[in-house]
């Protein structure tokens, strides 16, 4: 049994998503819209650096929609809710050529996230590319609203993490669900319950710890190279942080549990969705929690020690460029 290693932050990546809340019928945001974003990206980098004193322009990496060179194009869905079909986008390069070749970032060449505007009917998938570079994975929508799709992936030619986005409409009776705070998630007869503070613009820890029929759970099983993969997602504009474990990456076989650290850094302050995947006995399940970001005051207790701290060389070795 492994015990649980010392994590901290591994990757941290920013996009900033909005959403669209007018719905008709299924559309896919055409790509004069998109270029028409991105060339907006600085002007909101802007906007969202002046929150806080610890986030600037260097930190919210992958705003844009379009970001080092590369945007979406070709995105296609379903049509409507309860329809079989195919999801399937292709990543072009600046001359608009598909782009075909990745290098494998947690264990995956492309990484799909997709979710409802209200923060429902969250989906983390891996989808296949053909020989042309289109990715595709069979689909079905489970309601009607307004999907965030959002690609996370490495591109061979530059080696950066590079993470792009569009939006989709599902026609049908949208019937939104309010977020409310909640620390606490049963899924598949596990309790889950989520500790600590969240507190904008610094470190902040936050444990999960997983139950199954009252009992602590200590087998858990790696997944995209750790025991845990933490989603963020800002209330209200959706904006996208990605956090994962920090420490060495499990070993094929190695279990570890009941707790899952991570070390978080909310740009703003405000209310967030966070999901958490986690793999036991072959099976990944996904974790809702809401919780508030609060303003700093001051020196905050959430804040890592220097010994706890990781090193510039862990820092840079081991963060990934979303």
């Amino acid at each position: 049994m492994r015990a649980p290693a010392r994590l901290g932050l591994y990757g941290l990546g920013l996009v900033a998503v909005f959403a669209v809340t007018g719905l008709t019928a299924n559309a896919i945001v055409p790509d004069e819209t998109v270029r028409g974003w991105a060339e907006s990206t600085d002007e909101h980098t802007d906007e969202h650096a002046g929150h806080t004193g610890h986030t600037d322009d260097a930190d919210l990496l992958g705003l844009g929609l379009a970001d080092h060179g590369y945007r979406l194009t070709a995105v296609s869905a379903p049509t409507t809710a309860d329809a079989d079909g195919e999801l399937s986008l292709t990543v072009a390069a600046a001359d608009s050529a598909p782009v075909t070749d990745f290098d494998l970032e947690h264990e995956k060449e492309l990484h799909l996230i997709v979710v409802r505007a209200d923060g429902q009917h969250f989906r983390h998938v891996h989808p296949r590319m053909s020989a042309d570079g289109t990715w595709s994975i069979p689909w079905r929508w489970e309601a009607a609203g307004s999907y965030r799709v959002l690609a996370d992936f490495v591109p061979t030619e530059t080696g950066e993490g590079t993470t792009l986005s569009t939006s989709v409409q599902v026609a049908g009776a949208y019937d939104p669900v309010p977020s409310e705070p909640a620390v606490t998630a049963t899924v598949d007869g596990f309790d889950l319950v989520l500790e600590g503070d969240l507190v904008a613009g610094e470190a902040s820890g936050l444990t999960v710890t997983v139950a199954r029929d009252g009992q602590p759970v200590t087998e858990l099983e790696p997944y995209l190279g750790a025991f845990g993969h933490l989603v963020a997602l800002r209330d209200g504009d959706l904006a996208y942080l990605h956090v994962h474990p920090h420490g060495d990456e499990p070993e094929a076989g190695e279990t570890s549990g009941p707790q899952i650290a991570f070390e978080v850094v909310a740009p703003t302050e405000g209310r967030y969705l966070l999901y958490l995947d986690f793999q036991v006995d072959g099976e990944v399940r996904t974790a809702p929690f809401v919780v508030e970001a609060k303003a700093a005051t001051g020196a905050s207790d959430s804040r890592p020690s220097d010994e706890d701290s990781p090193t510039e060389d862990e820092q840079e070795g081991e963060s990934h460029d979303h």
